[in-house]
């Protein structure tokens, strides 16, 4: 204390908050510290003049307005803080209670969102799960279907390509399967036309070029033909002029590719 004089105890020496013992010490203090005596004679100057100090009170124009516009905050936000009819002067005795609340408010609308987000996650992970489950099921189904006795069901495996924006490798290669080695005509021919849409992959490029040097159907041929063309497929030029040197290569097949080959060239 002798380092830091009384300075701390003067204002609860001036509002008699101190006990004998400390008061009878800041007293003996004052009289041989001219320091702490100055700081005590400025605290009296400061206390008088807050005591001094008129009350301004609010005209009944500003009372007014202020209530008009915190009725309309409270009406716009739905939401009621009840105050006191009368401001009060110097400190707010209300304003630790209204930053509770705001604490209350702010903690339940944190929780609110966080809560919410775990929902949207869990909700996004469990349509996930059902995207998952409903592709692994249209891709049983289209392989079932491909597999079936009947042309006309292995020809509805073939169109349900359609029910699939990226089909993996397994459907693909199913495709390309039908396209190659299917006893019907009209299976291959769907199978081709289907495949047209996933000419990035690599298996249905080579699917193409392999029905060149196998397919006997010249309707399949030219369909296949036009394909590689519209792709402009460069592997595709060897395997179109071996068909052009074939015997059995039906004329109208031939000359349809005398028409397209020079565009690929």
């Amino acid at each position: 204390m002798k380092k830091k004089h009384f300075t701390d105890l003067l204002p609860d020496y001036l509002d008699g908050l101190l006990d004998d013992i400390q008061k009878k010490q800041v007293e003996t203090h004052l009289k041989k510290c001219a320091a702490c005596t100055k700081e005590l004679e400025s605290l009296i100057v400061l206390f008088n003049s807050f005591d001094a100090e008129k009350e301004l009170e609010p005209s009944d124009a500003l009372k007014s307005n202020f209530y008009e516009a915190l009725e309309q905050e409270k009406q716009e936000h739905s939401k009621v803080i009840a105050l006191n009819s009368k401001i009060q002067s110097g400190k707010n005795p209300w304003m630790p209670n209204l930053l509770k609340i705001a604490a209350s408010v702010a903690l339940l609308i944190c929780s609110f969102m966080l809560g919410k987000k775990q929902q949207e996650q869990k909700a996004t992970t469990e349509i996930a799960a059902l995207i998952d489950e409903s592709l692994h099921i249209k891709q049983t189904a289209m392989l079932s279907l491909m597999e079936n006795k009947s042309a006309s069901r292995r020809i509805q495996g073939v169109n349900f390509i359609e029910e699939f924006t990226n089909p993996d490798e397994t459907i693909v290669a199913a495709l390309a399967d039908r396209m190659l080695y299917d006893e019907n005509t009209n299976v291959r021919l769907t199978a081709a036309e289907a495949l047209l849409g996933f000419t990035a992959s690599e298996t249905v490029i080579s699917a193409y070029i392999s029905a060149l040097k196998t397919e006997k159907d010249p309707g399949i041929q030219i369909a296949v033909i036009q394909i590689l063309v519209q792709i402009q497929e460069k592997k595709a030029v060897a395997p179109l002029q071996n068909l052009l040197l074939k015997d059995d290569t039906q004329p109208f097949v031939k000359k349809h590719i005398e028409s397209l080959l020079p565009s690929i060239i």
